[in-house]
């Protein structure tokens, strides 16, 4: 009987455990981004685990913040930090799914993949050098489109932003002009337009605004049905945004986890691939060892199980070599 008495009590311990461990809640913040997939994510997860995944979509410099400040269990950014600023702050980083940032207008007769825009014309415009739709830069790339008269507004960014950090590399990385007058990073200071916060303030601008050209993660510009542009890559071909143009980009990637996978991918050399690709990264605070193993529980039941779904939002998962390194940097770092 007494026997019986010990079995119950050491199941009933084994239940409760169960049950406090199935209503963990992770909090993580930072990049608007990635915000979509996590959120699909997070529900399918909670079904199976009873784990809540507490995510707040702030912006990258927001979440590179908290997990320097240690009030979140992770942090998400698509600006990836450096080795040493890692080492300086006791990070740890890898990344967790590549998309696209794509600039969207708003244009009266002009469709989602119509408008075709080159590195230059796109860099002149977000100067303020090219002030209308029907300038004659624009005009040339788009003999078959009727152009509109009206003043473009440009529209980007107020917060500190992995999207503008992207966008502004790229830009940097493919035209002097903004490279010298401007800059990259997470915050600049744009010389024309008007600012909105996350992906969501800038898809709205641009939706409420005849004429606004801005940049926003590609699921951003689907949901909201705002009209893509196409652009000329490396390659010298005007390619769509979507997956097989990411899946180009991401597959010339070398991450090396010895740089804690520090890496741009930003005008990618494939005939087909997108300009402004990137992975987003998440971030974790070294000597939080426990937690760190749940936000690693989550993540790498998301690389195993949650690929179809990051196709369906087009991101683009993780290729599989990718996924390998970043489990060997996991059991390096004690995570699993």
């Amino acid at each position: 009987m007494k026997a019986l008495l010990r079995i119950a009590l050491v199941l009933a311990v084994m239940l409760s455990m169960t049950h406090v461990e199935a209503a963990e809640t992770l909090n993580g913040a930072g990049a608007t981004f990635p915000y979509p997939v996590y959120s699909a994510w997070a529900f399918d997860y909670n079904k199976i685990t009873g784990v809540q995944l507490n995510y707040q979509s702030i912006g990258s410099g927001g979440g590179v913040r908290q997990v320097t400040d240690r009030t979140v269990h992770f942090g998400a950014s698509d600006d990836p930090l450096k080795p040493e600023q890692l080492q300086k702050d006791k990070l740890l980083q890898f990344p967790a799914v590549i998309g696209g940032v794509v600039p969207v207008g708003n244009l009266d007769g002009v469709n989602p993949g119509q408008l075709k825009l080159d590195p230059d014309t796109l860099c002149k415009i977000f100067l303020g050098e090219i002030k209308t739709w029907d300038a004659a830069a624009v005009q040339k790339m788009n003999p078959g489109l009727k152009l509109p008269q009206g003043e473009i507004t440009v529209v980007y960014r107020s917060d500190g932003s992995g999207t503008t950090a992207i966008f502004t590399h790229y830009l940097a990385e493919t035209c002097p002009d903004w490279k010298n007058k401007v800059g990259e990073g997470k915050a600049v200071k744009f010389p024309v337009g008007i600012g909105g916060k996350g992906n969501e303030g800038v898809a709205n601008y641009v939706k409420r605004t005849k004429n606004a050209i801005g940049y926003v993660e590609f699921a951003y510009a689907k949901q909201n049905k705002l009209d893509y542009t196409q652009l000329k890559n490396k390659a010298g071909n005007f390619v769509e945004p979507g997956f097989a143009s990411f899946e180009d980009a991401a597959e010339t990637g070398d991450f090396d986890v010895k740089k804690d996978f520090y890496l741009w991918l930003t005008n990618a050399p494939g005939k087909g691939s997108w300009p402004i690709a990137g992975a987003t990264f998440i971030l974790l605070a070294k000597e939080k060892t426990d937690s760190n193993k749940n936000v690693v529980k989550f993540f790498d039941w998301a690389f195993k199980n949650g690929d179809n779904k990051a196709r369906e939002l087009v991101y683009v998962p993780l290729p599989k070599s990718l996924k390998e390194k970043i489990k060997t940097y996991w059991k390096a770092n004690g995570l699993q």
